[in-house]
């Protein structure tokens, strides 16, 4: 990823209130829209320290992470080492097809050149679905973010092109999109405008996506 955090440096910004507050709602979401429940097995897919294979795995499912950085996959170790962590490529996943129910991706196919080789292994490992964090295009946080510090080398994806690279991809019987985080600025003003459905829903920073396979 270009511009990539340290582990550090990317733990701190969840540990922080209003990272906390922006993956949490994140991850509630793609928890939500997966059905993610105990007994599940699930992939997290460039999951960086872990963050976010955490808080899958908080939800009761087996989690495991994937990244091709081993100090990030280190470091993700001493943060929980009860959470399995591998080492690989989302272009070439060392895993047999259909290995687990769900498997995730929280904006690492923002950084790939490749989407379509990057989501079709994602496809060919995923048993029930796959769930994507994405940023989008049509968004105040494009505006005020886009291709700055952490966001340098991101794509950010409209409706249309995440339509287009979905019909690339065969297996994918359907989809749902939902949209959250609509204010990029302070966390308070963030809160009060999250509660209108039309405005995080259509115009939301952050992308979730539900293929269903």
């Amino acid at each position: 990823m270009a511009n990539r955090p340290s582990p550090a440096d990317y733990e701190a910004w969840y540990a922080a209130a209003r990272g906390a507050w922006m993956g949490n709602r994140e991850a509630e979401t793609l928890i939500r829209l997966g059905g993610i429940r105990p007994g599940d097995t699930l992939l997290d897919v460039g999951c960086g320290s872990g963050w976010f294979t955490r808080r899958f795995a908080a939800a009761g499912c087996e989690a495991t992470g994937l990244d091709s950085d081993l100090a990030m996959l280190d470091y993700a170790r001493t943060l929980n080492g009860a959470v399995q962590y591998l080492q690989g490529d989302m272009l070439d996943l060392p895993l047999p097809d259909k290995s687990f129910n769900i498997v995730a991706s929280v904006t690492s196919l923002c950084f790939v050149a490749d989407e379509h080789k990057a989501l079709s292994e994602m496809v060919r490992v995923a048993r029930r679905c796959v769930l994507l964090g994405l940023l989008h295009r049509r968004s105040l946080l494009y505006l005020y973010k886009g291709g700055r510090g952490a966001y340098v080398g991101a794509h950010w994806h409209t409706r249309a092109e995440i339509r287009s690279l979905l019909a690339s991809v065969r297996s994918i019987r359907d989809y749902q999109i939902e949209t959250l985080l609509f204010w990029p600025g302070k966390l308070r003003m963030g809160r009060l405008l999250e509660q209108p459905p039309l405005l995080r829903r259509r115009y939301g920073g952050f992308m979730a996506v539900r293929l269903t396979l």
